[in-house]
């Protein structure tokens, strides 16, 4: 897809524009309902698809098939940042209240760094075809990463700060408690950063190491940077919202890592693939549409899976419960 400068800057300005409006609705700390989540969530996801629908309407009917492969398939990935980002919450004890205006800046720093990363991306893959190898080798040692992960005992219910938030911290010193939405106080005259910039900081400089699988991962269903970078603009920007909503659901998606799993590693080999059939090896190379068909596919049978499993499971304890329950009181009795 041939984009002019001029349709780039357009883009940039008319998405800075919905997140200004996203940011002046919710500048006001509070608690978000589950109401006001689901309303901003479908609102984000219209928009997702009247850009989708309008890059098929404008004749680029590849393009417009390469934005929702890709959309849905950062969109699934950034579920899996939820979980850490309800760890992050928790490590800072975040105050209900302010927790929307974390997300915010968290996630404008996440796709100002993300941006980097695509540029990055975009003239490596310009310059050198063989990166297609190292991306799909990455990809498919990833979705085996996250199968053992899954399939671990080990649950990781702390989250651990990264070196970069470390040196940070110790440079300019944390403040004891949160000041409101101020990001820097003054302690004995020393400029101090409040822990909710420390909060900020963690969730953007986390995304970081999920980007390192969501780059390569769309770039293998698309190598348009314009619609690399636009497809997780939408995907991020309503990641907030989603956190408010599917929060409490998180713990029930127990097959999300195996959905994600055999994501990763079908857009490995289709890298893998490309990469051959750019060396001149004759190979079958997998289409959008059914790149398309095969995410939505998988997530919808995770969801389903995840959510029967989870009732099974919670139908066990209760009634193990009960049980423990009524061994008690034959025991008093």
């Amino acid at each position: 897809m041939d984009v002019s400068l001029t349709m780039w800057l357009v883009t940039i300005l008319g998405l800075s524009a919905l997140i200004a409006v996203d940011f002046f609705i919710g500048r006001k700390p509070h608690d978000v309902s589950i109401k006001e989540a689901g309303i901003w969530t479908i609102v984000w996801i219209v928009l997702a698809v009247i850009f989708g629908v309008g890059l098929l309407m404008a004749g680029e009917s590849q393009a417009s098939g390469e934005f929702f492969a890709g959309y849905i398939t950062e969109k699934s990935l950034s579920v899996d940042n939820l979980f850490v980002f309800v760890l992050i919450m928790a490590k800072f004890a975040v105050p209900s209240q302010l927790q929307q205006r974390v997300l915010m800046f968290g996630v404008l720093i996440a796709l100002v760094l993300r941006a980097i990363f695509i540029a990055a991306g975009a003239a490596i893959i310009a310059n050198f075809s063989w990166v297609f190898y190292i991306f799909g080798a990455f990809l498919i040692y990833t979705a085996w990463k996250l199968i053992q992960e899954a399939r671990s005992d080990e649950d990781e219910d702390e989250f651990e700060e990264n070196r970069l938030l470390k040196s940070i911290e110790k440079k300019f010193g944390v403040a004891d408690r949160y000041h409101g939405t101020k990001l820097f106080i003054r302690v004995n005259g020393k400029r101090v950063l409040t822990p909710l910039m420390v909060v900020m900081l963690a969730i953007g400089t986390t995304d970081v190491l999920f980007a390192l699988d969501s780059i390569p991962a769309i770039f293998g269903l698309t190598q348009d940077p314009y619609i690399v970078f636009t497809a997780n603009a939408f995907a991020l920007m309503g990641l907030r919202q989603l956190y408010f909503l599917i929060g409490g659901l998180l713990k029930k998606l127990v097959h999300l890592s195996y959905g994600l799993s055999v994501i990763l590693g079908f857009i490995g080999v289709k890298l893998v693939l490309h990469a051959l059939h750019e060396s001149g090896v004759h190979v079958p190379e997998i289409s959008i549409p059914f790149s398309l068909a095969v995410i939505c596919g998988v997530l919808i049978i995770t969801t389903i899976t995840s959510l029967i499993a989870s009732r099974r499971q919670e139908k066990r304890e209760a009634e193990a419960a009960a049980a423990a329950s009524s061994e008690k009181d034959s025991v008093e009795a």
